[in-house]
């Protein structure tokens, strides 16, 4: 059976400060310049989850999308979207909120969700020119 890519695509927004506790404000303003404002900064994320898997020849879906877009809103923008990731975020609490962490956080918090037949790919823009992808 063929095997295939889909991608659902969402948004959030979310405020961030980059900085490091165990450094002076000096260095991390070094390190982070403007992301290490201590009043914080946003961004609006743009996501697309990818699943990759075979086709079912019943459904002719890879994956039910509907469902997809579900999880989607259940573990990432009702967690995320219009926080302080910094603040009311649990997994951020004692983790840098750089685009490269929250990736690997969704990542983690959908994986649980979907099984391990279907690989799966997370695409976080940050910026329309910055952006990371993760596949655990």
């Amino acid at each position: 059976m063929p095997r295939i890519t889909i991608h659902r695509k969402a948004h959030f927004n979310a405020a961030h400060r980059l900085f490091n506790p165990k450094w002076s404000d000096e260095k991390n303003v070094e390190v982070f310049g403007k992301c290490s404002n201590p009043h914080y900064h946003g961004h609006n994320y743009e996501l697309i989850v990818s699943l990759t898997g075979e086709i079912d020849p019943e459904t002719g879906y890879v994956y039910d999308l509907g469902k997809l877009k579900d999880l989607i809103k259940i573990h990432v923008e009702d967690s995320f979207d219009h926080k302080n990731l910094n603040i009311e975020v649990e997994e951020f609490k004692n983790l840098n909120p750089s685009v490269e962490n929250i990736a690997v956080v969704i990542y983690d918090k959908l994986r649980v969700k979907i099984e391990k037949k279907y690989d799966l790919e997370i695409t976080l823009y940050e910026t329309p020119r910055n952006y990371v992808t993760y596949s655990g």
